[in-house]
């Protein structure tokens, strides 16, 4: 019977960081467990299945090697390397117990099964960084460069951790193993190793620039280009810019998070951008022409006669263009009419007989408060005191 998809086994992405696929196998090997599903053989096969799973994708060598040719690349069997997919005749025939313990020696702190822990690499952690930009640069696209604080390897000790002339020695505690079984009762739990920290190895001399880690903290300094259009919530990935990974395994990646940032004129909604523009009462009654911003400089606006407060213009294709393609969108213009403020009594007394004028025109000069208060006036009508 065809394997099934190591990925699709522990129902992760292929891109799946280790914690999630530890996170993944627990709830994996907590359901399908011998022990919880007694004379269930399914359920056996369930769980050897994610097991196999876990090994080889928690292994950045054989998880290479998976991604590369699938199985193939890590079943000795189908013609893989030595690396195969560490489930082989052994795994198969190992007893309950020894998967018991794996499975318990993960939960309780163990970082894996038998002498995997030994020598064993892990992928550096991955980064956020928050980037601010303006409106304009979101727009149109930028180049930035951002310093980040990360882990990277030890220069001085080629990230081994050890003095140059010394090499780790094998841990006493655990045998090189990484990993100590201790016997609970009728359970066997197997645990990482408390002296060497699962790693199989204790460093006798540790370098003097990393005391040992491997790794020394750094600020480093990258360019990041940013393409025309992003948004607040979009995110930029530079592949192995994270922290450096333990023991020679790889980096981890970096992950710019965008935020625009709030604009004095424009707010944005997806590809479109909008802005109030205030108009004066003559203007709004007789007509005109002004002159609005965009993002690309003014244009001009044409106001028809008798235009109300809160009309939207649009002004076609000056909006933005989306970051994943598709066509640009448009800059929409709310006008407000503002009001006559600070007037002097000459003002106010042309107001006033101006008012008397449109009264004498009755509501022809006034559609919108005619047509409230006739709709108030029903609406009195209709009611029953």
């Amino acid at each position: 019977m065809a394997k099934r998809d190591y990925y699709e086994v522990l129902g992760v992405a292929k891109n799946a960081s280790e914690a999630e696929l530890k996170k993944a196998y627990r709830r994996a090997a907590q359901k399908f467990h011998p022990d919880r599903n007694p004379d269930d053989k399914e359920a056996e096969v369930k769980f050897k299945e994610a097991k196999e799973a876990y090994e080889v994708l928690t292994d950045a060598r054989k998880r290479a090697a998976y991604d590369q040719f699938g199985h193939a690349g890590v079943d000795p069997s189908m013609g893989g390397g030595p690396g195969g997919g560490g489930f082989g005749a052994g795994a198969a025939g190992a007893s309950f117990s020894d998967i018991f313990g794996d499975v318990f020696g993960d939960i309780f702190g163990g970082g894996g099964g038998g002498a995997r822990g030994a020598n064993r690499v892990y992928r550096g952690a991955d980064l956020r960084y928050n980037l601010e930009l303006s409106l304009e640069d979101a727009v149109r696209g930028t180049t930035v460069k951002i310093r980040v604080p990360t882990m990277v390897k030890c220069e001085t000790c080629g990230g081994s951790g050890a003095k140059e002339g010394s090499k780790p020695v094998t841990c006493t505690t655990c045998g090189g193993h990484g990993q100590v079984r201790m016997q609970q009762g009728f359970f066997s739990i197997q645990q990482t190793c408390p002296n060497c920290r699962g790693a199989g190895t204790i460093i006798a001399d540790p370098c003097g620039t990393c005391h040992g880690q491997g790794r020394v903290k750094e600020s480093k300094t990258l360019s990041v280009k940013v393409p025309p259009g992003v948004d607040t919530g979009d995110r930029i990935r530079l592949a192995g810019e994270g922290e450096a990974g333990e023991n020679g395994g790889p980096s981890g990646d970096l992950y710019v998070q965008i935020r625009v940032k709030e604009h004095p004129i424009f707010a944005r909604q997806e590809q479109d951008l909008y802005c109030e523009v205030p108009i004066s009462f003559t203007t709004a009654a007789l007509g005109g022409e002004l002159e609005v911003p965009t993002l690309d400089g003014r244009v001009k606006l044409k106001i028809p006669e008798e235009t109300q407060t809160g009309k939207l213009f649009r002004l076609r294709g000056k909006g933005v263009s989306p970051v994943r393609g598709g066509p640009t969108g448009d800059l929409l213009c709310r006008v407000l009419v503002e009001t006559p403020a600070n007037l002097n009594p000459e003002q106010k007394e042309l107001l006033r007989n101006f008012e008397q004028t449109l009264h004498e025109g009755g509501s022809r000069h006034r559609p919108q408060e005619s047509s409230w208060l006739d709709g108030v006036k029903k609406f009195f009508e209709g009611m029953k005191f």
